[in-house]
């Protein structure tokens, strides 16, 4: 079953969401819209949005209301995606180019700074404080992972505390946030939209651990970028620490540097991928999955559980 049919049901209030987003970006300034609706027109999941409108339906759903969260998350998911592309000097994000390729980085520091600014702006329409303090966490963590990111570049040395760490910051607490965020909006009751952050969260390590597979076993066309550009980039990966638990592949693994020969890189990431790390790697990434399904299967039956539940196995079972 695609994606999008496990939650069918939310078609007309998703493509309202959409025009909210096409709105809110807005400018005044022609070169700042024009490079917000490049990165909007890129395309996307739209999972934060999913996630915020499925949560908000164990409450009391006015569309109204949580509109302003499930736009404000998905801003600061693309927000974050234009600075992490100057980060890492990507060309490419999902098969077309980024801001900073198509103009400059500064031109995306500005573009994700407005980007960032409107969501923010979008929040102070839910008055709970509660929902505030929640966002801004979220957001200093993510600022955090982001940071992380740059300092461990080619550090071969780091740890499985540290990635998970990272992955936790740069991912999981975002995907946790739109979770709990929706249900705040709809006033579920505390207990449960602690237990929703939860769901988001286990949920949330299991996507970034299968991207970071992904990167490895899936075809350039299928990931919108060359495979590998994780490890070309110097970002040291679940399947990346695995395979260099052996002496032999980490001597190989640690020689990788900016200005590589790609033959060198090819042959290096098939070396990884014959090592076992991969199958592994999907180990750890069905346990956040079974942690996850055990968290939403205390929740009411109903389409928001359903959609919840298969989401979750689908994002585990991305094509490997």
């Amino acid at each position: 079953m695609k994606l999008n049919r496990m939650y069918s049901f939310l078609n007309s209030d998703l493509e309202k969401i959409e025009n909210e987003l096409q709105l809110t970006i807005k400018s005044e300034h022609s070169l700042l819209q024009e490079a917000s609706l490049h990165t909007l027109q890129a395309g996307g999941k739209r999972l934060r949005p999913v996630f915020v409108l499925l949560a908000g339906k164990f409450g009391q759903y006015e569309l109204s209301t949580i509109k302003n969260v499930a736009v404000a998350l998905e801003l600061i998911h693309m927000a974050s995606l234009v600075h992490d592309d100057v980060i890492d000097d990507a060309d490419v994000r999902r098969g077309q180019p980024t801001i900073k390729a198509k103009w400059d980085n500064k031109i995306a520091m500005y573009t994700g700074d407005y980007i960032f600014a409107r969501s923010l702006e979008l929040m102070t329409n839910i008055e709970n404080p509660e929902a505030h303090k929640i966002l801004a966490h979220t957001i200093v963590e993510v600022s955090l992972g982001e940071i992380e990111q740059i300092r461990d570049k080619y550090n071969f040395d780091q740890n499985f505390k540290t990635y998970f760490r990272r992955i936790k910051r740069k991912t999981a607490l975002l995907i946790a946030a739109s979770c709990q965020l929706g249900a705040i909006a709809s006033d579920v009751p505390k207990h449960l939209h602690e237990k929703l952050y939860l769901f988001g969260y286990y949920v949330g390590m299991a996507f970034q651990i299968t991207d970071d597979i992904l990167d490895f076993v899936a075809t350039e066309e299928q990931l919108g970028k060359p495979a590998g550009s994780d490890l070309i980039q110097g970002n040291i990966t679940l399947p990346v620490l695995l395979a260099m638990r052996d002496s032999e592949l980490k001597e190989l693994i640690t020689s990788v540097n900016e200005g590589m020969d790609p033959k060198e890189i090819v042959q290096i990431i098939e070396a990884i991928k014959a090592s076992g790390s991969i199958e592994l790697s999907i180990e750890y990434s069905d346990w956040y999955l079974k942690k996850a399904l055990s968290v939403i299967k205390e929740f009411p039956s109903g389409k928001a559980k359903l959609a919840l539940t298969n989401i979750a196995k689908f994002i585990g079972k991305r094509k490997f």
